[in-house]
């Protein structure tokens, strides 16, 4: 029997890269079907929660987003250029965002393909590894689109000409994941029940294991 999951997802959380590779393996070696959810970057939804608050939360993070990525084994660097354009000394956050609602429509188009995991993955890499600069530039994108068994171009046009609907399904995605209870990102939702961060993989993969989860 299928089991069926929604992971909540942002293209601009580190922990969200740190989750995504896991999680597609998870799926291609049991019969699971994961769904891709985009939801917008906290920084974008709300920012207060996390840039008004006590100054030392970003600090925190970013210091504990190199030490999980080095404990995991995973290149990791902060994006250039960050997919947010935030001043990161005021923490203002830039009323234009090109560039995090381009890719958060990509993934949003590639989760209708059922293709979600694989583009968020690839995506991810290129985003957050550290292995290449300008990842939203040149043939980067295509070419994680690619591996991802997608064609950027298909892709594109479909964000040009249907990105309202496209927003509507991101928003949707996020009113999801609050009814879940929870609001941050990567979630893993089975069956009503959350499973929020990086560090709780192995916990949802045991509740699903007692649901009759197996491998394919």
């Amino acid at each position: 029997m299928t089991l069926s999951a929604d992971l909540y997802f942002s293209f601009r959380s580190p922990y969200s890269y740190m989750a995504i590779g896991r999680y597609r393996k998870m799926a291609e070696e049991y019969d699971l079907d994961i769904n891709l959810r985009v939801v917008w970057p906290i920084a974008i939804r709300d920012p207060d929660i996390l840039f008004t608050g006590n100054p030392a939360a970003p600090r925190y993070i970013m210091l504990d987003s190199f030490r999980t990525a080095q404990m995991l084994g995973l290149p990791f660097r902060w994006p250039r250029p960050d997919p947010v354009v935030q001043n990161l000394t005021t923490r203002e956050i830039a009323k234009e965002q090109p560039l995090i609602r381009r890719i958060c429509r990509l993934g949003q188009a590639a989760s209708r393909r059922r293709k979600g995991l694989e583009f968020a993955d690839e995506v991810s890499r290129i985003i957050f590894s550290g292995e290449v600069d300008d990842w939203h530039e040149g043939d980067h994108l295509a070419d994680a689109a690619k591996r991802a068994g997608l064609d950027l171009a298909d892709l594109e046009d479909e964000t040009e000409s249907d990105a309202d609907a496209l927003d509507a399904e991101i928003a949707a995605n996020q009113d999801a994941l609050e009814a879940a209870g929870h609001w941050g990102v990567p979630t893993l939702v089975f069956e009503g029940e959350p499973f929020f961060g990086q560090d709780r993989i192995e916990t949802a993969k045991w509740r699903m294991e007692h649901k009759g989860l197996a491998k394919r």
